[in-house]
């Protein structure tokens, strides 16, 4: 004989679960049966940080400038990234090789840098960690240069030897993040009206569990208008989180979801090329001793000169006019160029200098990269 309060404790338990998967499929849940194609149940943060402040002299415009492309590595830079081998931050090789092969997939888009692996924590910019349940996450672009040489740029908090968005696009991802690039979601040019309720309920269960304040911070926060230059929203650029049903409600195409093709977009191709263009060929012109160089360069573009010192000793760099750069000495060691000195204007109303000691008979190259300057006049650099 049928116990029929065990019966409806069943029946009420079955409607309980019923009503939890609509829920999940009406709230763009990724996780629900009926939407095969939705987004991946994990998610990329990244970490949030103290956002620069400019002092009441610098101009929106100047500001603007300087966020957008202060992030980004001076073309030619080879980056070097360490795999933590051991511990909650360790890996199997398997796991290791999908973020080789995404370091490749950046790299075969014919970009100016290079991506070295290295045995050692203290020699790579970037560190990488795989400690589950802590999420996948990247410090944007130089920030990680401020991180401890024992602490993680980023890490993967599941497994990414599936298939998927949660595999290799997931690492393509994270080291998009780490040349500069942030989530493109949040580009303030999207238009994107969220049903704020449905996004903080989504990511606040399962698996993610966010805070309401990581939430702002990775999804609805739009990035400041001043700090894009305009940039056209990309829908499939791997920067872009994907998203089931129920979470946009502006524009209308995208209320069922919206879900990035795989890998690279076009876009991303193209800008990752205009700030990183590939430098095969290039011949940099020399500085030499109290000879002024004109940059003649647009904000992002960079310029690099050789430098051969005729005796060893120290000698004074400097840029001139009204202008924000970074300015940074690498000198030729073995193939690679390894960084000697440098300064950052942006955003004060000095020049970039430095003074240096160099020795005769070695190669050293000096890149300037342009922030901002002034309609009113040309910016030049001088040695001497």
């Amino acid at each position: 004989m049928v116990d029929k309060r065990s019966l409806s404790s069943r029946l009420d338990a079955l409607a309980e679960r019923i009503g939890e998967l609509e829920h999940h499929h009406t709230a763009g849940d990724p996780d629900g049966p009926t939407d095969p194609s939705a987004a991946p149940s994990h998610f990329c943060t990244v970490p949030e940080l103290p956002e620069r402040q400019f002092g009441a002299e610098v101009s929106l415009e100047r500001v603007r400038a300087i966020v957008d492309i202060g992030s980004k590595w001076l073309n030619g830079t080879n980056l070097h990234y360490y795999f933590f081998e051991s511990g909650a931050w360790g890996a199997d090789d398997a796991t290791k090789d999908v973020v080789r092969q995404a370091f490749g997939v950046w790299k075969d888009v014919g970009i100016g840098l290079d991506f070295t692996e290295v045995s050692s924590a203290a020699d790579a910019e970037i560190r990488i960690g795989f400690q589950r349940g802590d999420g996948a996450w990247s410090y944007l672009g130089r920030d990680i240069l401020d991180r401890g040489q024992q602490e993680r740029t980023m890490n993967f908090g599941w497994d990414i030897t599936v298939s998927g968005p949660n595999g290799l696009d997931t690492a393509i991802h994270e080291i998009g993040h780490t040349l500069g690039f942030p989530h493109e979601n949040q580009n303030p040019n999207a238009g994107i009206v969220w049903d704020e309720d449905a996004v903080y309920d989504r990511f606040g269960r399962p698996p993610n569990s966010w805070s309401r304040q990581t939430t702002h911070w990775n999804i609805i926060r739009k990035i400041p208008p001043d700090t894009v230059e305009g940039s056209p929203w990309d829908p499939n650029s791997v920067m872009h989180y994907s998203f089931g049903a129920g979470l946009i409600l502006q524009p209308t195409e995208h209320r069922n979801g919206l879900r990035p093709q795989p890998g690279l977009s076009q876009k991303d191709m193209e800008v990752v090329k205009f700030f990183y263009p590939p430098t095969n060929g290039t011949v940099a012109p020399e500085l030499k001793p109290f000879e002024s160089q004109m940059l003649s360069i647009a904000p992002g573009e960079q310029k690099n000169f050789n430098v051969i010192p005729s005796a060893t000793r120290y000698y004074n760099f400097r840029t001139f006019g009204e202008s924000d750069t970074v300015m940074v000495l690498f000198e030729a060691d073995d193939g690679e160029f390894k960084y000697v000195k440098g300064d950052d204007d942006s955003g004060k109303d000095l020049n970039a200098s430095f003074r240096v000691r160099l020795y005769k008979g070695r190669k050293y190259q000096l890149r300037i990269r342009l922030f901002y300057k002034s309609s009113g006049g040309e910016t030049a650099v001088m040695m001497w």
